[in-house]
């Protein structure tokens, strides 16, 4: 799964490397992003034109009764997208592209190192980015909802999830699942409303190449979502 990453980037920056206009004002750096928090994300209109836009993290089907139900949505399968009704519906035509600068994972504890209160090996996080520092561009999927307990003018909530998938040779030492990475020349088929053809877009949920992203351990800070520094993606040594 995903249930951290790194939002450095000012929207202007963003904006310009995936070509898309926006309005939008700066979420702020943040360097521990965490689900309920508030992020980036790239759309396109039915023109191709792209906008970057703000949402939620923890997709809200439109069919929800409550908000909170996003909490248990912050990632999305590829392999079931089309079956699970929280998805199969927003896949068709609702994607996205997350902007991220970088994701943390966990490895299992080792014997010797940090424990847990409980006295058990703690696992060890670790920061994962592209070898380029070139920012990652995530799937991701995107919905529009609102309370209806509030009346026909209730404010609209918009957000999204993060699609993933099974793990590639660099991630695989210590997850079994990784976020889905679109290359540049895949993204106007990820985006476009009006492509449809399921078969497609499926394709592209593949894990990436095994040297696109590298990664290092950092210290357990990043474990409290109320550390947001750069310090939390300084590797610390072995």
């Amino acid at each position: 799964m995903c249930g951290r990453f790194v939002s450095s980037s000012a929207p202007e920056r963003i904006a310009a490397y995936f070509g898309a206009e926006s309005s939008i004002e700066t979420l702020g750096q943040n360097f521990n992003v965490a689900p309920t928090n508030d992020i980036y994300g790239v759309v396109a209109d039915a023109d191709g034109e792209l906008d970057l836009q703000v949402f939620h993290w923890g997709l809200v089907p439109v069919w929800a009764k409550e908000r909170k139900i996003g909490q248990r949505m912050i990632n999305a399968r590829s392999e079931t997208l089309a079956e699970k009704a929280a998805f199969k519906g927003v896949f068709k035509k609702y994607r996205c592209i997350i902007p991220m600068d970088g994701f943390y994972e966990w490895a299992a504890g080792v014997e010797g190192g940090p424990v847990t209160k409980a006295g058990k090996p703690a696992k060890r996080p670790h920061f994962i980015h592209r070898a380029d520092d070139e920012p990652l561009a995530v799937a991701g999927l995107w919905s529009a909802w609102r309370d209806k307990s509030e009346g026909p003018d209730a404010p609209w909530l918009h957000s999204a999830t993060v699609v993933t998938t099974s793990a590639n040779g660099m991630m695989a030492p210590i997850h079994d699942r990784m976020p889905v990475i679109l290359p540049k020349a895949m993204w106007p088929m990820w985006l476009d409303p009006t492509n449809q053809n399921i078969d497609m877009l499926q394709k592209l949920l593949v894990p990436a190449p095994d040297d696109l992203l590298v990664m290092h351990e950092v210290a357990t800070e990043v474990n409290n979502v109320r550390n947001k520094g750069p310090q939390l993606i300084t590797p610390i040594d072995d």
